[in-house]
């Protein structure tokens, strides 16, 4: 099987989405952009900046109602994890956009009127 080829860019935006994306695991991502763990294991050695974003803590069950500024700040946090999911379906989506013209260009499709078909006009 032939060894797939990535430009840098898509390298540098999946080991960014790996790094943003919190309690994000390689091969959930490695699966989500369809690439080897392996190979997202590599760039992640070789590009990464080493910060992973950590998961929201879970809150403890059955606990007191909250104050005011715990609620803010509870809310803030859910923001913020709503917003780093945002950006990774935004970042996802980019690359599968980038891939599927990349795709889309290697392939050589013959359309109905190439030259395996000719028209001819009837002669009187």
């Amino acid at each position: 099987m032939a060894r797939k080829n990535y430009t840098d860019e898509f390298r540098q935006r999946a080991v960014d989405l790996y790094e943003s994306t919190p309690g994000a695991t390689l091969k959930a991502i490695a699966g989500d952009l369809g690439i080897s763990r392996g190979a997202l294991k590599e760039w992640v050695d070789k590009l990464g900046s080493g910060h992973t974003t950590d998961g929201p803590t879970p809150s403890a069950a059955g606990a007191r109602p909250e104050s005011q500024a715990a609620r803010i700040v509870r809310l803030e946090t859910e923001l913020a994890a709503e917003k780093a999911e945002r950006t990774k379906l935004e970042t996802e989506r980019d690359i599968l956009r980038q891939a599927a013209k990349y795709f889309a260009g290697e392939t050589n499709w013959r359309t109905a009127s190439s030259s395996s078909r000719t028209t001819r006009t009837p002669t009187a």
